[in-house]
């Protein structure tokens, strides 16, 4: 029974590590695009901070629905950014992003009168 414990527990770890390892080396930035331009994306987080990401041509964009279409984020978007930090700068690999939500304004209710009272002669 001690054996077959020890086994389960070997197992495990290998299985976590191998998790670990498969993950990459990678940042992940999630946030909402308040400028984009050719060299990098701004985005604020859900914390409030500001990140500053560079894209360049290598950068693939994934959008929500098409991932295989050729549009780039827009400044309210929400985005998952997979990035690579070298010397204090983050450069995306990948960014998924949906647009953002658009917000349907619907015409006023309209007011009903009361009617008015009658009164009997």
């Amino acid at each position: 029974m001690r054996i077959v414990q020890c086994l389960i527990v070997i197992f495990g770890l290998g299985l976590m590590s191998s998790m670990t390892l498969a993950h990459g080396p990678g940042q992940h930035v999630l946030g909402t695009v308040t400028a984009i331009d050719q060299k990098h994306l701004e985005i604020k987080t859900a914390k409030g901070a500001t990140v500053d990401v560079q894209i360049n041509k290598q950068t693939r964009f994934k959008e929500k629905g098409n991932p295989k279409g050729t549009n780039v984020p827009a400044v309210g978007d929400r985005v998952v950014v997979e990035a690579t930090k070298d010397n204090n700068v983050l450069t995306a690999t990948e960014v998924h992003f949906s647009a953002a939500k658009k917000v349907i304004q619907h015409p006023p209710a309209p007011i009903q009168q009361a009617p008015a009272p009658t009164s009997t002669p």
